[in-house]
């Protein structure tokens, strides 16, 4: 997608050799044409799976999932990462490390938004170490629905989340695929 790896270029920020912002479109600022054509690219990509409900985690995947479910017409339901005295009944729970944070927190999901039938895509901003993807994939089997794949905005591709993902045949969709952000330089996987 040319149109997000110009905005990583101009407006992502390589700050080591693992971490690259994005802040200033993607997770705090968040650039809604470039979240509308991921939204549509996501959509063109899974349109034939039959996808009934959209799972995120909050908050930064909820923007790129929000445009996905419009373009799909499906509802998008966010796993939460804190406690809430609305949601303490009927869970779906996994736990998902953090390597940016540096913590491990228990996501959420009510029984009542993922139900045997529905067809689930997980969606995310990012995709490295893959715990992220790994804990909504757990949710998706706990509610007995099917997985129609992982979409990425962006994959690290020196980390191991997408290939381990992709080895227990799971299909992944990533936007961009940064090859390397060594000395604070980031170039792309060719496609």
């Amino acid at each position: 997608m040319n149109l997000l790896k110009q905005a990583i270029i101009e407006k992502g920020k390589a700050l080591s050799d693992e971490v690259l912002k994005v802040d200033a479109f993607l997770n705090h600022q968040i650039d809604p044409v470039l979240m509308e054509q991921i939204g549509k690219e996501f959509a063109e990509r899974f349109q034939r799976e039959g996808i009934t409900k959209i799972l995120t985690i909050e908050s930064s995947g909820i923007a790129p999932a929000v445009m996905a479910g419009l373009q799909l017409h499906v509802p998008v339901v966010f796993a939460r990462k804190r406690k809430s005295l609305t949601l303490v009944d009927n869970l779906l729970i996994a736990k998902v490390h953090s390597f940016t944070k540096g913590e491990t927190n228990e996501i959420s999901v009510s029984k009542d938004y993922l139900l045997d039938e529905d067809v689930v895509l997980v969606l995310d901003d990012f995709l490295a170490n893959g715990q992220a993807a790994l804990g909504l994939v757990d949710i998706v089997k706990q509610a007995g629905s099917t997985l129609a794949g992982v979409g990425s905005v962006i994959e690290k591709g020196f980390q191991p989340g997408g290939d381990m993902l992709r080895e227990q045949g799971i299909r992944v969709e990533s936007l961009a695929i940064i090859d390397s952000l060594a000395n604070k330089q980031i170039s792309f996987r060719e496609e």
